[in-house]
C-alpha cells in the first residue's frame, strides 16, 4: 500500500506534521476555519500544515498552515475606535488625489486618480 506524497505526520519529512490536501485530523483548523468558529489563532505557534499541489503556485505546491483548535482564543469584539478608523481608512480611498473630491468609490490603484481625472488627458489631446 502506498502512502499519500505530503503523509508526514510525525514531521521528520518536512519538520513539522505534514498532512495532504483533506486528511488533516480532528482538533487541527486554518486560520480561516478557526475564523468561521468566531476563533483566532492567539499567539500559538504552528501545528502541522497541509500540502498540496497546484499549478498556481510557484514550486507547484501550496501549503496551509493548521492551528490547534483546544489553544484557540475567542476574537476580539470591535470597539467603536477600530470601527471608526476603519471607516476613515475607507473614506481615503475614495478620495482623489488630483482633484480632492469623495467619488463615493474605492480609486482604482492602477490609475492612482479617479476615472475622470485619469481620462482628462484623454480629453484635451
Amino acid at each position: 500500500m502506498s502512502r499519500p506524497r505530503f503523509w508526514d505526520p510525525d514531521g521528520t519529512r518536512y519538520g513539522i506534521p505534514t498532512y495532504p490536501y483533506r486528511l488533516a485530523p480532528d482538533g487541527l483548523a486554518t486560520r480561516r476555519q478557526l475564523r468561521a468558529q468566531q476563533l483566532r489563532p492567539g499567539g500559538q505557534d504552528v501545528a502541522a500544515q497541509i500540502l498540496w499541489r497546484s499549478r498556481r503556485a510557484r514550486g507547484g505546491i501550496r501549503a496551509a498552515y493548521l492551528f490547534r483548535i483546544d489553544l484557540a482564543k475567542p476574537v476580539r469584539q470591535m470597539t467603536p475606535a477600530r470601527w471608526a478608523a476603519i471607516d476613515a481608512a475607507l473614506a481615503a480611498r475614495r478620495i482623489c488625489r488630483a482633484c480632492g473630491m469623495d467619488r463615493g468609490y474605492t480609486i482604482p490603484t492602477s490609475l492612482g486618480v479617479c476615472v475622470t481625472c485619469a481620462d482628462v488627458p484623454a480629453l484635451a489631446a
